[in-house]
């Protein structure tokens, strides 16, 4: 099949990328830095530098939409959280006008959201069919989702996947946090209570791999593993694998001082399961934390 993919270089882009270019598909890749792509994928890639580049008759499968400006890189100003926005449901609007101005329509659209959609719901569990709190991150969500629903009307199958914290070598949360926990200095954020939804890289892949082939899947998806656990039992989880102390935590008036508004990424609270994975028969390959840090971490 022929595939674009939006977000293709990131952390979760590259590893379902090479997934897919053993299976033999097309792939496209939007980017800006078409030496990057090269760099990253020796092979059956073709790099996108506009969208506005493609025609009306330029056909495409599928288009996996992962793109978006990093979240936690820099403090969240007025500005920065303009451009959170915008590298998301801007960039959703444009590939919406692309599909409608297409010839022949993708026949699915996959668009990445976050468990952020949820708000901060304390100890509460919730599913996809749970209710929301507003905040940045859920506002941000919403719209982003709402932005990639729009292709619905041209008779695209649309799948929302609502990504936790994604666990895997050389990125994602375990990229920030292994340093500190190797030289001992890790610790609990906060009172540690609050809840962190995460989920194997492999487990993601395999997600997305099901909504490309699985014509039934359609609609929001919480893509993290059943087992939730608190940010206190992920210290010390990781900690225990490392085989090292976790007895440094941060306490939450200090970690509101250095992030302001974003430290309600690491204090907020969401507990979520993937109600409709399970529904609908997905094998998880990663349930539990611990075997999942001790495979990630042995690579």
């Amino acid at each position: 099949m022929k595939i674009l993919i939006t977000g293709g270089t990131g952390f979760i882009g590259r590893s379902l990328i090479n997934l897919l270019l053993t299976q033999a598909h097309q792939i496209t890749v939007l980017s800006r830095d078409s030496d990057k792509v090269h760099s990253l994928f020796t092979n059956g890639i073709t790099p996108l530098n506009d969208l506005q580049a493609l025609t009306p008759d330029e056909h495409f499968d599928i288009i996996i939409n992962l793109a978006g400006a990093p979240i936690f890189d820099k403090r969240w100003t007025a500005q920065r959280k303009q451009i959170i926005r915008d590298s998301r449901i801007k960039l959703t609007e444009q590939l919406i006008q692309v599909i409608a101005s297409m010839q022949q329509k993708p026949e699915l659209l996959i668009s990445g959201s976050a468990i952020g959609y949820y708000g901060d719901q304390g100890a509460s569990e919730s599913t996809e069919k749970s209710d929301n709190r507003p905040d940045f991150s859920q506002q941000l969500c919403a719209d982003w989702e709402q932005a990639a629903l729009a292709a619905e009307k041209y008779g695209v199958r649309v799948c929302l996947i609502r990504t936790g914290l994604v666990l895997g070598p050389e990125g994602g949360i375990l990229k920030r946090m292994l340093l500190p926990f190797k030289l001992g200095l890790g610790g609990q954020l906060g009172n540690g209570q609050q809840w962190m939804s995460w989920i194997h890289l492999n487990d993601w892949i395999a997600i997305a791999e099901v909504m490309i082939n699985d014509q039934r899947m359609t609609g929001a998806y919480n893509a993290t593993a059943i087992n939730p656990v608190t940010n206190q039992e992920f210290s010390k989880t990781l900690a225990k694998v490392l085989t090292r102390p976790a007895c440094l935590p941060l306490p939450a008036f200090v970690l509101t001082t250095l992030l302001g508004e974003m430290s309600e990424l690491v204090l907020g609270s969401q507990r979520v399961l993937p109600q409709r994975l399970v529904e609908q028969d997905f094998e998880f390959q990663f349930s539990h934390l611990q075997p999942a840090l001790t495979e990630i971490l042995s690579q």
